[in-house]
């Protein structure tokens, strides 16, 4: 698509379980930034879970049974993108739904949909010259904490970073720890909180060292595990999704 985009252009928005339960700011300001841009957006309804928490502990039939509905929802017969503000539910949908619905009536759905699916950042930054356009500003120091699916399953590790640099006034902080887990890991973080704990503090170490104002990551799981840790802690960084920091600069 280019980038002198335009009310011709349409996507889907798929939310996630998290964003429509625990962050629905996520959803709502990705939203905003794509209405900004001027591109056509919608929700499709009666999207819930990818299944991933259920495939990740190796129960194939429970996670078929929930991820069936947000399957039905998104197959809609159009070509449309289908963007995903979390790339953990990005490399679920995108590379693990072909595997999960092999053999089943769902198949061609599953792999229909996989071919459309788009981890948010990554398309807007294919759209980095409208965002400049734009104007976006914020005085504010930003460090970017790579999710480990966007980061070695997805390989995207370029691109937010590149939608952050639209963005006036930003200083962006390479952190140390940037590519390591925060100890999330979905049923990881139940299973073993101890050492789920431990990966956080490290890095929320590494923030504090680096002086930053705002950790900004693109998976809104992980930004639920740090921010959760950093508010017990009383660290003085905000964490937030790129959509969240994006909508806040074009404001």
């Amino acid at each position: 698509m280019p980038d002198d985009v335009g009310m011709t252009a349409a996507v889907q928005l798929f939310p996630t379980c998290i964003g429509d339960v625990v962050a629905q700011q996520t959803a709502t300001d990705a939203e905003r930034v794509l209405d900004a841009l001027g591109i056509d957006h919608h929700r499709p309804s009666a999207t819930t879970c990818c299944g991933q928490p259920a495939y990740n502990s190796g129960h194939d039939g429970p996670a078929r049974a929930v991820a069936k509905a947000t399957l039905k929802a998104l197959d809609d017969g159009s070509d449309l993108p289908i963007l995903v503000p979390s790339g953990s539910c990005t490399s679920m949908v995108r590379l693990h739904w072909r595997e999960l619905f092999h053999g089943t009536p769902e198949a061609e759905a599953a792999t229909r949909i996989a071919r459309r699916v788009r981890e948010l950042s990554s398309y807007l930054a294919e759209h980095t010259d409208a965002l400049r356009e734009l104007k976006p500003s914020l005085a504010v120091r930003v460090g970017y904490h790579d999710s480990c699916h966007m980061l070695r399953e997805l390989r995207i590790k370029e691109a937010p970073r590149e939608v952050l640099q639209t963005v006036a006034g930003l200083e962006l902080v390479e952190l140390d720890s940037s590519e390591r887990c925060c100890g999330f890991g979905g049923t990881f973080s139940g299973r073993y909180p101890d050492v789920s704990v431990a990966m956080a503090d490290t890095k929320i170490d590494d923030m504090v060292a680096a002086k930053i104002d705002v950790l900004v990551s693109s998976d809104p799981g992980c930004l639920m595990q740090l921010a959760g840790r950093m508010s017990r802690q009383g660290t003085p960084v905000r964490a937030v999704h790129l959509a969240t920091l994006m909508a806040e600069a074009l404001a």
